[in-house]
């Protein structure tokens, strides 16, 4: 069988988010987030379902980091919840929910894995919320003071830290659908956010750069593939404007210092309010950006489609169906992604952050699933990347979502991603099929194909 090798030196290595494994929501002083909040709202999460417990990460902490030292996991990227480092977002520092960051750190790096911290994944400090959330710019000032006590306690370990993950979710779903917390559906307050989380940006590198860290910092970005849907004018044009808002509106300004102008102009009333110097701030160099990638859409026109009037149709590519998440799956697109980054803004180091799907995982009498479809999912975008890579893309490292099952946001426990299957009746953790090829893609560099 032959195989494909990565680079020398490419790194592996699976990813988490706070509040999706964390649970212990409400204790040794972490303070309420948006997602707590939202979770207690009726009819916003299938079944009712919260991340209260999740997968008791909080209290399973040093099992989890020992299960990935036993499947050879080298990196390890999670996120931090600000609520429990800073209970009220701003203010008194809560000693016993930052010491839980520092003693994962030191976990992993005594287990042999490297940490990668993401600051920021959508969980916004409930209090900070009451006082005008995202929308208030005064919230790039709380990010940063937030940023400092991190930076503060953990840069002399983790070697990578990201900004903020999806800031397209944290401000659209969250503030123009109301799809997430705090469920609000305002796109004039979506378009604001969107600036401010990239204004915090900027100014946790002006942190970061000040205070001479020697380590990585950047962004990580969804980036799913559009595929206009015919060749028709008015279905071009939908796809565009979906590309603009998805993809332009955080790379131009990071890599450009400028807005999409096309786009403000269609979004006009919504427009943010952006003042002088703000684009300095933001476009400062950052060492990597962080690449999600999960699937493909074609794109129509549809006048009742919301502000972009566009319809989303999930993509699959030829011989393939559709994940739990009835997401299409569309491999070649994670190399058009990394090939478009290359060509459109001066081809970053990028890190695959975030690859994985949702599928059936029917386990057997003894919990063990058999996911050769997760298997092959991860096998074709592996392929799909290499081949961006022989293209002259700058990749580094590719992370698989998620080491764990875990709570699916506005999903709820309905739908599983791990690599590692949890019963959310015992928690028990139980490796899949997945965890054990993913350890030999690990150790040897390379997919067999």
């Amino acid at each position: 069988m032959a195989q494909l090798t990565f680079p020398k030196g490419f790194l592996w290595g699976v990813a988490t988010s706070a509040y999706q494994i964390e649970g212990a929501y409400n204790e040794d002083g972490k303070g309420e987030s948006i997602w707590d909040r939202f979770t207690r709202w009726p009819a916003h999460v299938l079944n009712g379902d919260n991340g209260n417990v999740a997968c008791d990460h909080y209290h399973r902490m040093q099992d989890d980091v020992a299960l990935m030292k036993k499947l050879g996991i080298p990196l390890y990227s999670f996120t931090i919840s600000w609520s429990r480092v800073i209970p009220q977002g701003r203010g008194t520092v809560n000693s016993k929910g930052l010491d839980f960051y520092d003693r994962l750190v030191d976990e992993l790096i005594a287990s042999n894995i490297q940490p990668l911290a993401a600051l920021y994944r959508w969980e916004f400090p409930q209090a900070l919320e009451d006082l005008g959330g995202w929308p208030n710019r005064d919230a790039t000032d709380w990010y940063a003071d937030y940023a400092s006590v991190v930076f503060e306690k953990l840069a002399d370990r983790v070697i990578i830290f990201s900004t903020f993950c999806e800031p397209w979710v944290s401000a659209f779903l969250g503030y123009g659908t109301g799809l997430h917390a705090p469920g609000i559906c305002d796109y004039s307050k979506a378009y604001q956010t969107a600036h401010h989380l990239l204004l915090a940006h900027g100014k946790a590198v002006q942190i970061f750069r000040e205070g001479g860290i020697s380590g990585q910092i950047g962004m990580a970005l969804n980036l799913n593939g559009l595929i206009s849907a015919s060749d028709s004018e008015e279905d071009r044009a939908a796809t565009q404007r979906v590309h603009d808002e998805t993809h332009a509106l955080f790379l131009d300004p990071i890599y450009n210092g400028t807005y999409p102008q096309a786009l403000f102009e269609y979004i006009g009333p919504h427009q943010p309010k952006v003042q002088t110097g703000d684009a300095k701030i933001i476009s400062q160099p950052i060492d990597f950006l962080g690449l999600n990638y999960y699937n493909a859409d074609y794109v129509e026109f549809d006048l009742f489609g919301g502000l972009n009037k566009a319809r989303l149709i999930p993509y699959s590519a030829p011989g393939w169906g559709r994940t739990e998440m009835n997401w299409g799956i569309d491999p070649d697109g994670i190399k058009r992604e990394v090939l478009y980054l290359k060509e459109n803004y001066g081809n970053p180091k990028l890190y695959l952050m975030e690859n994985g799907c949702a599928m059936p995982d029917i386990p057997n009498e003894n919990g063990f699933v058999a996911d050769w479809d997760r298997i092959n999912f991860l096998r074709a975008h592996l392929r799909s990347l290499h081949e961006a890579i022989n293209g002259g893309a700058n990749v580094h490292g590719y992370f698989a979502w998620s080491i764990l099952d875990n709570f699916e946001w506005e999903r709820g426990y309905s739908k599983r991603f791990g690599l590692v299957r949890v019963d959310y009746e015992t928690l028990e953790r139980i490796p899949k099929q997945s965890a054990y090829w993913y350890r030999d893609v690990i150790k040897n560099n390379a997919i067999s194909i």
